[in-house]
């Protein structure tokens, strides 16, 4: 029995699965007295929890689709008089299993492959042996011996010159996004925003009702022209590697960036999500690290240098806004695990983090190498590529190509690709597709590029 879910969809994949299921009894593709997989082979299959198939199940049994026979299992109901529908007959929703998915070039995931598993499974180890406070709710402003690795770290790698009262740990860019928010006190304010931009922070500006003014980006980063003639209390950019695009804002905006904050009493929020991973020349400076002014709040992350599932990021704060800051979380819990900080932190002291950090960008040149290639060879003049100086992933601005047809027609030859749109506030006029190539290993990429060739 083929069954495919579709996991970019909002639908629950408990409702996909009835809905399929549903589909394939009215149809007589199962037949009245047939046996279902049961839910734990079915689970196994489709890498989906057994709470999931149950689900489907019993609102198949609710409606009369199926009955359970005690201790032997689930069978298929006979439908008295049932018509079926002309489309029923003719076409399909589920896609043949031979093309299911297999390269799926998802933004955001890393190779795992290189992980070094012992080296932190050593450290989670040591942080439970050494300190069995950590397994409490930890210190609100974040673990004290991680703030002071992270103090190290960006001093070395971003120039930054902090004390630990100013570095505050989260559990992601969004958590981050939303202390700053309560700490500048900027709802119902206006805030600059990159278009296209980071579409979860924006919603959260939204979420706390900040009135987003865009601000488009150029072939050399935001337009200073719309900063000038408006007026907000907060900028947010992307500076070392804008995202989506990819682009690097050179040094006389970030200059005029850091005079018009100090000019306006305004701030720049900092998000400098995978600076490490650039493979044209050296890594750039970051804005703090050229901060006079007290201005810049810095957002630094472990998802891309690490592990995503640690969910853990920093904030640095100007000097300024620390003891407020500390006032304001002293009435908040630490999100971040206590144990996973700690266990960070001994990753870092022991050296583990920079040794995985030089071998991973490695790994990722050669990945994004291996990636521009095959797009050049395969795809031609069919695309533009844009976005490949640095990250984990690239942009497709596709020529004379639908970009949702095109991901519709990789999905039936195996390949997933994704569409970068919802980051634009205007996303009709977007002709773009995403490629991460963080988690997919060299070989796949070759086939992936190759297969999608076929979808043009």
């Amino acid at each position: 029995m083929e069954l495919f879910l579709n996991t970019d969809e909002k639908t629950p994949k408990y409702i996909q699965l009835y809905e399929q299921l549903k589909e394939k009894i009215i149809c007589h593709e199962l037949t009245v007295g047939e046996k279902l997989p049961s839910i734990r082979y079915l689970a196994q299959q489709l890498r989906l929890s057994k709470h999931t198939i149950d689900a489907a199940y019993q609102q198949l049994l609710a409606e009369g689709y199926i009955q359970s026979v005690p201790r032997s299992g689930l069978y298929v109901l006979p439908i008295e008089g049932f018509p079926l529908p002309e489309e029923m007959i003719n076409t399909s929703s589920i896609i043949p299993k031979n093309n299911q998915p297999t390269i799926d070039f998802h933004y955001g995931s890393i190779d795992l492959e290189k992980f070094p598993l012992n080296n932190w499974v050593k450290c989670m180890k040591l942080a439970m042996e050494k300190d069995l406070d950590i397994l409490q709710y930890g210190a609100p402003e974040g673990d004290p011996f991680l703030r002071e690795e992270i103090k190290k770290y960006v001093a070395q790698s971003r120039g930054i010159n902090c004390t630990t009262k100013q570095i505050v740990i989260c559990n992601g860019t969004q958590q981050s996004i939303s202390l700053i928010i309560q700490l500048l006190n900027i709802m119902q304010q206006p805030v600059f925003f990159e278009d296209p931009g980071y579409n979860e922070v924006r919603n959260m500006f939204q979420k706390w009702h900040c009135d987003i003014i865009p601000v488009p980006i150029e072939n050399d980063g935001i337009d200073m022209n719309t900063i000038a003639n408006n007026t907000a209390k907060v900028v947010y950019v992307t500076p070392s590697h804008q995202f989506p695009l990819g682009g690097i804002l050179p040094i006389q905006k970030r200059y005029g960036l850091l005079k018009w904050a100090a000019h306006q009493d305004s701030y720049i929020i900092e998000d400098d999500y995978n600076s490490e991973f650039r493979y044209i020349g050296k890594p750039i400076p970051s804005l703090k690290s050229l901060d006079q002014f007290e201005r810049v709040i810095y957002l630094g992350t472990f998802s891309k240098n690490l592990l995503p599932a640690v969910r853990c990021c920093y904030i640095i704060l100007p000097d300024s806004l620390a003891e407020a800051a500390e006032a304001m979380l002293q009435q908040q819990t630490q999100n971040c695990s206590p144990l996973l900080q700690r266990a960070i932190a001994i990753f870092m002291r022991k050296g583990y983090f920079e040794k995985h950090v030089r071998r991973m960008k490695i790994t990722y040149q050669k990945k994004q190498q291996i990636l521009v290639q095959a797009i050049k060879e395969q795809l031609g003049d069919k695309v533009e590529i844009v976005g490949q100086q640095g990250g984990l992933h690239i942009l497709l601005k596709l020529k004379n190509t639908n970009a949702d047809t095109l991901i519709e027609r990789a999905m039936k030859v195996g390949v997933k690709v994704y569409s970068p749109k919802k980051h634009w506030l205007n996303p009709d006029e977007v002709s773009y597709i995403i490629l991460g190539f963080g988690g997919v290993n060299n070989k796949d990429i070759v086939e992936g590029i190759t297969k999608l060739k076929s979808c043009f």
